[in-house]
C-alpha cells in the first residue's frame, strides 16, 4: 500500500508539472512505470516489488523463501532464480560474443537472454510467475487507462503510438514502455559511484587496516582470482562495475529449497547460459552471468539460486578449491555439495592460494566499503542483528 502511495504521488508530481513549456523526461515515466503495480494481472507488484530501490534493488520481501525466489502476482508462483540486482545492471554491453576474448558477454538476466536493458523490460510482466499479464496487447490496455500515460506516450513517441504493429513487431507503445523503464535504469539512482571506495579513490575516506588488506587481495594475481570476473577495468579505477560482465561456472551446487519452491523437480538444472536461444555450445553449460560486487554485502542472498545466506560462506566456498581444511559449508554444517553442472566448472579461474580466517575477513571488509553510501544503514543494521 505504501509503495502504490508513493507511485501515486510521483505520478501526481510529474503530472503537475506538465505543460507544453515542460514535459516529462523519458527517464521519469521510466521511473513511475518502474513504480506502478498496475502492470501486472492482479495490479498487486511492480518492477520495484523484485528491485525495491529502498533495498539495493533487490527483493527484500519476508514472504519469498528467505529471498532466494520471488513471489508472482498470483500469490503462490515462484521463479526458479533469485532475482538479480538491478543496480548496476546499466554498465553491462548488449549481449554478444567477443572474437578476441572468445567469450559471451553482457545481457540482462543470469543467461544473458535479454539483450538489452529494455529487453530485460518486456519479459517480467509477461511471465506467469511473475507479473502475470497473459500478452503484450493487455500491457497496453493498462496504459491507455490512464490519460497521464497516454498523454506522455504520445508526447515521447508520437501520436500514433497505441497504433498496432506489422505482424512480428513489438506493439509501439510496448516497446516504448521497456523504452522508459531503461531510460529510468540508465540514471545516476541505479548506479551511483558513492560508496565508501569511490571516497577512497578520491581521498574522502581512509580505509581500515583490514579494508586495505582486503583491497590488496582483492586486486592480487598471487593470491586469489577475484578480479579474474569481477574486474573490468585496471586497479584502483574510477567507476569500476567490480564485474567483466562475462560468464562463469563457478560449481554452485543444486539448491533443493528454491526448486521446491518453483514447482521443479529434485533433480533439476538449471543450464544457465545454455539456456540461452543464442548459445547452443555445451562448453557453455551452467555458465551464469558475473554479477557486479556493488551492494553485494546488502544484496543477500548469494549465486543464481540463492544457495548461500552470508557473504563470508561464498568466500569459504571460493576457497575451499584451494584449502583442504574448508571441508564443511558453515550455513549447512555439511561437506560442500557437489557442482550441478560439474563438467564444465571453470577451474582455472578459481585457482589461488589458501586463505586464512583473518584474509576473508578483510574481503569481505573490502566488498562492504562497495556499498552505495544511501545502504550503508543496512551495514549498520546487519551489525546490529549479530
Amino acid at each position: 500500500m505504501k509503495k502504490r502511495f508513493y507511485c501515486l504521488l510521483l505520478l501526481f508530481t510529474f503530472a503537475s508539472h506538465i505543460n507544453a513549456e515542460n514535459k516529462i523526461t523519458e527517464a521519469q515515466l521510466g521511473q513511475i512505470l518502474f513504480l506502478d503495480s498496475n502492470f501486472s494481472a492482479n495490479r498487486t507488484m511492480s518492477c520495484s516489488t523484485c528491485h525495491e530501490p529502498a533495498k539495493g534493488f533487490t527483493d527484500h520481501r519476508e514472504n519469498v523463501g528467505h529471498g532466494i525466489a520471488s513471489l508472482g502476482d498470483d500469490g503462490k508462483s515462484f521463479g526458479g532464480r533469485n532475482a538479480p540486482m538491478a543496480g548496476y545492471a546499466n554498465t553491462s554491453p548488449s549481449f554478444h560474443f567477443d572474437d578476441a576474448l572468445k567469450e559471451y558477454v553482457g545481457g540482462q538476466f543470469w543467461d544473458g537472454r535479454a539483450n538489452t536493458l529494455a529487453d530485460q523490460a518486456m519479459g517480467p510482466p509477461l511471465n506467469p510467475a511473475e507479473m502475470g499479464l497473459p500478452n503484450a496487447e493487455a500491457l497496453v490496455k493498462r496504459i491507455q487507462e490512464n490519460p497521464f500515460y497516454v498523454d506522455s506516450f504520445k508526447s515521447l513517441y508520437g501520436k500514433n503510438v497505441f497504433e498496432s504493429s506489422s505482424k512480428g513487431k513489438v506493439l509501439p507503445a510496448f516497446q516504448g514502455f521497456a523504452n522508459a523503464i531503461q531510460a529510468f535504469e540508465k540514471t545516476k539512482q541505479f548506479a551511483s559511484y558513492d560508496s565508501k571506495y569511490d571516497r577512497f579513490l578520491k581521498g574522502e575516506y581512509e580505509l581500515t587496516v583490514l579494508e586495505d588488506l582486503g583491497r590488496t587481495l582483492f586486486f592480487s594475481n598471487n593470491n586469489v582470482s577475484c578480479n579474474s570476473c569481477h574486474l573490468l577495468k585496471t586497479e584502483d579505477s574510477k567507476q569500476e562495475p567490480f564485474t567483466n560482465h562475462q560468464y562463469r561456472n563457478i560449481g554452485v551446487p543444486s539448491y533443493a529449497d528454491i526448486l521446491r519452491l518453483a514447482g521443479l523437480k529434485a533433480d533439476h538444472i538449471d543450464h544457465g547460459l545454455l539456456e540461452n536461444p543464442a548459445v547452443d555450445d555445451p562448453k557453455y553449460d551452467g555458465k551464469f552471468k558475473n554479477p557486479s560486487l556493488r551492494n553485494v554485502a546488502v544484496t543477500a542472498p548469494y549465486m543464481h539460486n540463492g544457495v548461500f545466506k552470508e557473504l563470508r560462506t561464498v568466500m569459504e566456498f571460493y576457497d575451499h578449491y584451494n584449502n583442504p581444511e574448508r571441508t564443511v559449508n558453515p550455513e549447512t554444517k555439511k561437506p560442500w555439495q557437489s557442482a550441478e553442472v560439474p563438467k564444465t566448472v571453470d577451474k582455472e579461474d578459481l585457482k589461488g592460494k589458501a586463505l586464512t580466517d583473518r584474509k576473508i575477513d578483510a574481503l569481505v571488509a573490502f566488498m562492504k566499503i562497495l556499498t552505495d553510501k544511501r545502504y550503508e544503514s543496512m551495514l549498520e543494521e546487519q551489525e546490529k542483528s549479530k
